[in-house]
């Protein structure tokens, strides 16, 4: 590990004259200094240094990160609200309102402790804080980067789990943000440090094989710079060039990921080379490339195509003269600080300008498409989910994205492995979204559920007064998406829902008025509340919802809330009319015709309905009363022989025969997936039979269940049409 020397206030101060020149500026960063000395006084490290050389390390960094005055101070200041009990208030007054904001967020970003990953959720509520304070002011996060790549490189005072605990996080929180904010060089060095806390046996090793390959490395690289130098002054190309090693945690990750051993690493052998323009970029990559094999597939044009983090150059992979392999980067000045210095480099300080933090923001947001997308999903979503929930998210589709595809003008949307284009409407805007019916994929028309590369361009058909499919959530990958489409549809089974019992209100009222009596005396609340048990339902919109569906009779409800027996005619009642009230009495199918005390009843094979099903009877000659679905088609001609029929609610415990029909695209293991779920939903299995069409490649298999009711059974339909390759299931009828 690299030892890095202490600086003093003078340092720091020596550093930022270097940029800034405003005699304000320098004078307040000045007093900030001798503030924070002041403020901790006494205090002291683990190591046994005074606290105060932490603080100052921090400005320190800062500064050659080229940051404004006010940032500075803030690193000077970042630990005087936590540790030196200085209010807030306090600290606006000494200096201003912006500078105290800063070093809230930043302390409010380490209230909480990282317990690792034995409690998930308290470590996930920290890192939402972290990310959030960063969505609001990137200045907090870069704060807080420094503090915490100062902390790593004093880590050795620490025991050993602590260590361990710090590292642990810094690896998964903070490397990756300084990644994605373009941060190589801080990125860099907190993975190499992680790395060597949390597997030191490992980082040794790596270690001894570069350090052993060093001398034939460096023989090979400089060989190859004096080739290269020689060719690109004789073409009078202005450039520097110059060789560099690849840190340890990334062969270390190449090695793991990748399966591959150390030898096999490319780009061990690595050559930067620093030009002026674009333009001398791509000379130099021809002239590279004209004496030089290149290695088909390696070429990756990141200036014109950069990378969502800013990052630009050109990539080759070449064959030297002598068989050795070289990776080689070709970048503008521009590009290069960028390309170490990430978003740091872009927004360094300029003098003469006043700085707007809002205006930068926004102007970070144009930069970095990601940012843009996290910071309306930290708005959005954050108070919404749990906090696992919001990690998960950022984690699968901010830091794990790793395919870039285009809009038709442009735009680079970074998606995770295996997006289809439903994830990049969503990253796009939520209403592109919810209203896609369609792809255009490098000009071909394609399916939603496509899994996306680099390189593609991507166009959404849209359509008005449309919406998102449940069967989108098969494929989508990113949760953002996810969360949107799911919201949606809670939202509009909310809605439907809500109508429903409207409409079971209306249906309700209408029942009562037909039979002599007025709502408003029985369409109480608290009335109907009492009678709810007896049509297992737990509330008042559950009971008008069931009356919607017409899975709760109106006529029975009725009749429940006015202690009164519905009546039928004499022609309905086969000669049984009665003028006065009859004790219902319930058949053995738990059914009962209104008004009538006994008659033979029996459920129809040919629709089978089930408890809860809109129901009519039909008077047989000779068998009683056959009880059909209302929709069955055998009885839809059928006028005169008709009669109303309504469920008892009797036994909760009956249990209704159903056919079921289930058609798929065969596959292995079909049957046992149906077999299983229906298992689940705890239904008892009577009969299942399948068979293929070989021409179609499709099953159909034929299932009879017994349920206890309407409800049950749409349960258990529901579930198998989640199932793979099923494409409909349905009830069968005779």
């Amino acid at each position: 590990m690299t030892d890095h020397k202490n600086p003093g206030i003078e340092d720091v101060i020596k550093e930022a004259q270097s940029y800034i020149h405003d005699k304000d500026s320098l004078a307040l960063i000045s007093r900030a200094a001798n503030y924070a000395s002041e403020c901790h006084a006494g205090q002291f490290r683990r190591s046994g240094e005074p606290y105060v050389t932490h603080v100052i390390n921090v400005a320190y960094i800062l500064a050659t990160l080229r940051v404004g005055p006010a940032t500075i101070c803030a690193g000077f200041l970042h630990d005087v609200l936590e540790d030196c009990g200085v209010s807030r208030e306090e600290l606006a007054a000494d200096f201003t309102d912006e500078i105290a904001g800063l070093v809230e967020a930043v302390t409010k970003i380490g209230t909480l402790e990282y317990k690792g990953k034995d409690d998930p959720e308290y470590q996930a509520a920290n890192h939402r804080k972290i990310f959030i304070a960063m969505a609001r002011d990137v200045r907090v996060i870069l704060i807080k980067l420094v503090d915490r790549l100062h902390n790593m490189r004093t880590l050795q005072y620490q025991s050993e789990n602590a260590q361990k605990r710090i590292a642990s996080e810094t690896l998964d929180v903070y490397a990756p943000i300084a990644h994605r904010l373009g941060i190589s060089a801080i990125k860099n060095e907190l993975e190499d440090l992680s790395f060597y806390y949390l597997n030191r046996e490992e980082y040794y090793r790596i270690a001894i094989l570069v350090e052993a390959k060093k001398t034939e490395r460096d023989a090979a690289v400089n060989s190859m710079i004096s080739e290269i130098s020689d060719m690109l002054r004789e073409n009078e190309i202005p450039f520097r060039i110059f060789g560099r090693s690849k840190h340890l945690y990334s062969i270390y990750k190449k090695m793991v990921n990748k399966g591959k051993r150390f030898e096999e690493i490319l780009d061990l052998l690595a050559i930067r080379i620093i030009t002026n323009t674009d333009l001398s970029c791509y000379e130099i990559l021809g002239y590279i490339h004209a004496k030089y094999k290149p290695i088909p597939g390696r070429l990756k044009d990141y200036i014109a195509v950069p990378k969502t983090n800013m990052y630009q150059s050109l990539h080759t992979t070449i064959i030297g003269h002598d068989g050795k392999i070289f990776e080689v980067q070709i970048r503008t000045e521009d590009m290069d600080a960028i390309a170490e210095r990430g978003v740091a480099a872009h927004w360094r300080y300029k003098e003469g300008s006043k700085y707007d933090a809002r205006a930068e923001q926004k102007e970070i947001e144009d930069k970095l498409a990601w940012f843009k997308n996290f910071a309306v999903y930290s708005e959005d979503e954050a108070g919404n989910t749990s906090a696992s929930e919001y990690m998960a998210t950022l984690q699968r589709d901010v830091f794990e994205a790793n395919v870039y595809v285009m809009t038709p003008m442009g735009r680079v949307i970074d998606l995770p492995n295996g997006a289809t284009p439903i994830d990049f409407a969503y990253r796009i805007h939520t209403d592109v979204g919810h209203t896609a019916v369609g792809a255009i994929v490098n000009d071909a028309m394609v399916p939603l559920n496509t899994q996306l590369h680099t390189g593609d361009v991507v166009q959404i058909k849209t359509m008005k007064n449309t919406g998102p499919s449940e069967d989108w959530l098969k494929f989508v990958k990113t949760n953002q998406a996810r969360n949107k489409i799911r919201n949606y549809l809670m939202k509009k089974e909310a809605e439907a829902h809500e109508t429903r019992v409207s409409e079971g209100e209306k249906i309700l009222a209408e029942e009562m008025r037909k039979r002599g009596f007025d709502p408003k005396d029985y369409m109480d609340k608290k009335k109907i509340e009492n009678i709810l048990k007896d049509f297992r339902v737990s509330n008042y919109t559950d009971l008008m919802y069931g009356i919607a569906v017409k899975s709760i009779s109106p006529m029975s409800v009725t009749s429940h809330l006015t202690n009164q027996k519905s009546r039928m005619s004499e022609d309905e009642a086969l000669g049984h009319l009665l003028n006065r009230e009859v004790q219902k009495r319930t058949s053995k199918s738990g059914l009962v015709i209104p008004g009538i005390e006994s008659m033979k009843m029996s459920l129809s094979h040919c629709c089978m309905p089930v408890y809860g099903d809109p129901i009519k009877g039909y008077i047989t000659k000779g068998a009683g009363v056959k009880v059909h679905r209302a929709d069955c088609v055998n009885i839809s001609r059928v006028k005169s022989r008709l009669i109303d029929v309504q469920w008892d609610d009797g036994d909760p415990d009956r249990l209704y025969d159903s056919d079921l029909i289930v058609m798929a695209h065969d596959r292995s293991f079909l049957l046992t997936d149906i077999v299983t779920v229906v298992s689940q939903c705890r239904v008892t299995m009577e009969s299942v039979s399948a068979s293929v069409n070989h021409d179609t490649l499709t099953s159909t298999i034929k299932l009879t269940v017994r349920v206890h009711d309407v409800n049950h059974l749409q349960n258990v339909l529901a579930n198998i049409r989640k199932i793979e390759s099923v494409f409909t299931a349905e009830r069968a009828s005779h």
